[in-house]
C-alpha cells in the first residue's frame, strides 16, 4: 500500500486538514463529509498513516511504500 507515515497524531491530524482544505471541505459546517482522507494507527508498527489516493501528492507530496505489521496469522502452539 502506498502512504504516508506520521509519527504523531498531531501531524497525521495536520496533513488530514491540508488534505480537507485542498478539496474545500467541509462545504458546510453541517455537512457529513468533513475529511477527505482520514488517518489510521498501526500499533504494530507504532506509528500514524495515510493511505494515498490519487491527486493526494499535489498536497502531502510523494506516497511511499508502506509495510504494515498484519496480526491477522493464526497462532500455533509448539
Amino acid at each position: 500500500m502506498k502512504g504516508y507515515i506520521y509519527n504523531t497524531e498531531e501531524e497525521a491530524i495536520d496533513a488530514r486538514k491540508l488534505a480537507a482544505d485542498f478539496k474545500g471541505l467541509p462545504v458546510n459546517p453541517s455537512d457529513i463529509t468533513i475529511y477527505w482522507v482520514n488517518y489510521s494507527y498501526s500499533e504494530l508498527d507504532n506509528f500514524y498513516y495515510i493511505q494515498y489516493v490519487e491527486d493526494l501528492e499535489n498536497i502531502l507530496g510523494n506516497p511511499i511504500n508502506l509495510n504494515l505489521t498484519d496480526n491477522d496469522f493464526p497462532q500455533f502452539e509448539g
